[in-house]
């Protein structure tokens, strides 16, 4: 009785769908995309798994859900951390700003590796409003073809080498070859791999 009443309450007041989402965006930390389960969610909310499925149908909608969480938590981290780049001249600080994001997505990645999986785990269709990793580097480069740091026939597709880079690189050091390796030689390594990029995009 008192599971059916709490159902009825959270549901009254709206906030069983977010209570869902962020119980979910804990098992993503925990378990990564495969921990991401409707009926675990429900349960861990305190809530029967048919008033969890008034807010999502099934767990593929959820994981979509956890998904789009997960980019939010690292585009922040992105554009906070370009964002601290301040002073200086516009074309040193567009590449300073580039590093920055390339760097932010690292850590982010071997700090949340369950949360960086999820994110990656379903396809999320953003609200243009509302931009991602993806649109984040992507306004890195432009901004660095307009500062004349980036040469606009080497624009194209850059964006797919940046985030391999930092993509696999990342990867290597959550559960690959180099996954202990310390941090500071790792970020050393970063830094490194950063250098390349940089003077591969000239």
């Amino acid at each position: 009785m008192s599971a059916r009443i709490t159902d009825v309450k959270a549901y009254h007041h709206g906030n069983l769908r977010a209570e869902l989402l962020r119980t979910a965006v804990d098992l993503a930390r925990e378990e990564g995309p495969s921990g991401v389960v409707l009926r675990e969610a429900a349960r861990r909310a305190g809530v029967s798994h048919n008033a969890a499925y008034r807010h999502f149908a099934d767990r593929e909608e959820l994981l979509v859900a956890t998904a789009e969480a997960g980019q939010d938590e690292l585009s922040r981290a992105m554009a906070n951390r370009a964002a601290r780049v301040r002073g200086g001249d516009p074309a040193d600080r567009s590449v300073r700003r580039l590093r920055e994001i390339g760097k932010a997505y690292v850590l982010f990645a071997v700090r949340e590796p369950g949360l960086f999986a999820t994110a990656f785990a379903a396809t999320v269709e953003r609200p243009s409003d509302q931009p991602g990793p993806y649109e984040l580097l992507s306004t890195a480069l432009d901004e660095m073809v307009a500062c004349g740091t980036l040469s606009p026939d080497r624009r194209e597709g850059a964006e797919v080498a940046c985030w391999s880079a930092v993509h696999g690189f990342a990867l290597l050091h959550i559960d690959g070859p180099l996954k202990d390796v310390p941090a500071r030689e790792r970020d050393r390594q970063l830094e490194a791999m950063l250098d390349a990029l940089q003077h591969g995009l000239g």
